[in-house]
């Protein structure tokens, strides 16, 4: 009874405005409430942990999963309190609908880029990189294109992780050329997956609630490449033409890869027909190219034990025949990344039921007019994280037009890339190349990075102008 009390003080101490919430009623404002204070602040000091996760070693979905349990439990309170029971029910299913199909798109893609890494495809084209002998700039510039153009496919952390492989490699002890190599690929990665639904959660995020439709993320090709060219031309006058020694390591791909790699392209084929034409979340055509796989891997599992139980000889050397597992590769899926993602939809999504976001959205796209704000949002993306700048952005759904939405969609996901810690990709590559690619190293080359957002954005503004109407 006594909390009851001091939960209704604290939530009616604060001014309050109506605000429509996606099937629960209207939102109050909450945000100087005892209630609404202490979320946020559980929220920053979550955040502060994921920011420090490579020093305290600590997941980076933990502290954001329990600070999610905690915000929603001081937003049924709150609500309650208000005479308001089922305020929190209605809108946490909500974003758990938005989770879920988040969440099934990404492990769908996340097991077949697993099975590609165990079938020894990237091993395959980071050997083939190597062993060719080019000069250092060659292959500056060589991982920073296949960076861009592999990215809208696979992730960008992935891509990132696969060429800074090679930039390594390749550089060996030449610390110099390993850390413009990683910058470069961290920005190219970065660029290149701001044109695709499958290259950023953030471009997916926008796809998947309806903002673009597939197509018209293509609008935002020839910025991206502007993001990534200024910035490269610079750094590549840093890079010296000397030959590295050639490496003699050849690896093979196993059997299947390449089938694997068309039942990729064919799964990307049947979300975006799903989206596009029979109007279903592309998720569910992501899970249909799942049951792909498995077939294939079920197939690829009995081809292989019968191989295996060749009285002739096998060279096993080879890695062509070794067994396949369907379902080790969905365990194998990174669950840190996805319970991470829960985390953060719901932190947000408990947040903006305080008015938080509501607060920000009039501040930002009322106050500062839209295009200002989306340029924030790539600003912020570097200091914080895309996926919940982007995510707090779609909760907001300010009225903006399509360009202004392809506009975001570009600064959120190339705005990472002006910071180290900016971006899934840079964060991945300075635990890999630990000591070489670092914060600072990075920040050196900010100026040259932030020329190319800046001409990014000028180019869309120029190019793109039909969108904006």
């Amino acid at each position: 009874m006594i909390s009851k009390l001091l939960i209704t003080i604290t939530t009616l101490l604060s001014p309050q405005f109506a605000m429509a919430s996606e099937g629960g009623g209207e939102i109050l404002d909450l945000t100087r409430s005892g209630m609404g204070i202490f979320a946020l602040v559980l929220f920053v000091s979550a955040y502060a942990l994921v920011i420090f996760e490579e020093q305290l070693h600590l997941r980076k979905s933990k502290p954001v999963i329990v600070a999610a349990g905690i915000i929603w439990i001081l937003v049924a309170l709150s609500y309650q309190a208000l005479g308001k029971p089922n305020h929190a029910h209605a809108v946490i299913l909500g974003n758990l609908t938005e989770y879920a199909e988040l969440f099934l798109f990404l492990l769908a893609a996340m097991t077949y880029i697993n099975a590609l890494e165990e079938r020894n495809a990237f091993k395959a084209l980071r050997s083939w990189l190597v062993n060719k002998g080019f000069t250092l700039r060659t292959v500056f510039w060589m991982t920073g294109l296949l960076a861009f153009f592999i990215s809208p496919v696979a992730d960008n952390l992935t891509t990132a992780l696969l060429m800074g492989a090679v930039a390594m490699a390749v550089g060996g002890s030449n610390k110099k050329f390993v850390t413009v190599a990683c910058i470069n690929i961290v920005v190219a990665a970065n660029a290149g997956g701001a044109f695709s639904p499958f290259g950023d959660i953030t471009t997916l995020m926008v796809w998947q609630k309806g903002k673009v439709s597939f197509f018209e993320f293509f609008a935002i090709f020839i910025p991206s490449v502007i993001n990534w060219l200024i910035p490269a031309v610079f750094m590549s006058l840093a890079v010296s033409k000397e030959k590295p020694e050639v490496h003699d390591e050849t690896v093979q791909m196993k059997l299947g890869a390449k089938r694997i790699m068309a039942l990729f392209l064919l799964t990307i084929a049947t979300a975006v027909s799903f989206h596009n034409f029979l109007h279903l979340p592309p998720a569910v055509g992501m899970m249909l190219g799942l049951g792909y796989l498995s077939f294939f891997s079920y197939y690829l599992k009995k081809v292989e034990g019968r191989l295996l139980s060749d009285e002739s000889p096998l060279d096993v050397t080879s890695h062509k025949h070794s067994t396949v597992d369907f379902f080790h590769k969905v365990a194998n899926a990174e669950w840190d990344t996805l319970l991470f993602f829960y985390g953060v939809i719901l932190c947000v999504g408990g947040l903006g039921q305080f008015g938080y976001l509501a607060g920000i959205s009039s501040f930002m796209y009322d106050g500062l007019g839209h295009t200002t704000a989306n340029v924030l949002v790539g600003i912020l993306s570097a200091i914080i994280d895309n996926i919940p700048v982007m995510f707090a952005v779609l909760t907001m759904d300010p009225q903006m037009s399509h360009g202004q939405w392809l506009l975001v969609t570009l600064t959120a996901g190339v705005g990472g890339s002006l910071l180290s810690i900016g971006s899934a990709a840079g964060v991945a590559l300075m635990g890999s190349a630990r000591g070489v690619y670092t914060f600072g190293a990075h920040l050196k080359w900010s100026w040259a990075i932030a020329l190319g957002y800046a001409a990014s954005i000028a180019a869309h503004l120029f190019l793109n102008g039909k969108y904006f109407h």
